[in-house]
């Protein structure tokens, strides 16, 4: 009987981002190639409009781009994107979109993706905060270390707002501090380790 804990262990790559966000996953994607095994999931935390990142972002990388919906599966070699507006877990392999836990102020849907991934998911784990205002994600940047997941922060001087991956760095829980580029290479460099 399956639990919680899907048996499917390829790796997952959350990237958290918000204002400025768009160049790093810009600059991120045209770094990765298509078929590392892994799955990218952008978390960036908008609430007041639609998100159109996965009209935007198959122009710079060949791994086909989606809009997360309800119970779609988890795939590797595929970039999936949140919705405005949810909170995003992944239960038994399947993404499961809720209503946002925090309606009033920043947002913490990265925090919450985290936290859900930290709990239910087997593969490994690599946290990138990017780009944005106010702290998201830096607060479950523990559990992804205490569950063996790798964390990385956007290097300050390549983020054009550099709240988040300072927010990040200052838990005291990230791995790396890259530009984007670099993240690219450390992100192919697990992957590629994990075969």
């Amino acid at each position: 009987m399956e639990d919680s804990r899907t048996a499917r262990d390829f790796p997952i790559v959350c990237v958290g981002g918000s204002a400025g966000g768009l160049d790093a996953y810009i600059r991120l994607l045209k770094h990765l190639p298509n078929d590392m095994g892994v799955a990218i999931v952008i978390v960036n935390h908008m609430r007041t409009f639609a998100t159109r990142l996965h009209e935007i972002l198959p122009s710079f990388t060949t791994m086909p781009v989606e809009l997360i919906s309800d119970s779609l599966r988890v795939e590797p070699n595929r970039v999936f994107i949140i919705p405005a507006d949810r909170d995003l877990h992944v239960i038994r392999g399947n993404f499961q979109l809720e209503p946002i836990s925090k309606p009033r102020g920043w947002p913490d849907v990265i925090t919450v993706f985290l936290g859900s991934l930290a709990k239910h998911w087997n593969g490994k784990l690599i946290a990138v905060i990017v780009s944005g205002y106010d702290g998201d994600g830096a607060k479950a940047l523990r559990a992804i270390k205490e569950v063996g997941g790798t964390t990385i922060a956007q290097r300050l001087d390549t983020a054009q707002q550099p709240d988040m991956p300072e927010s990040a760095i200052a838990s005291g829980f990230v791995d790396f501090v890259l530009s984007p580029e670099d993240i690219a290479k450390t992100i192919v460099q697990i992957a590629r380790a994990g075969r």
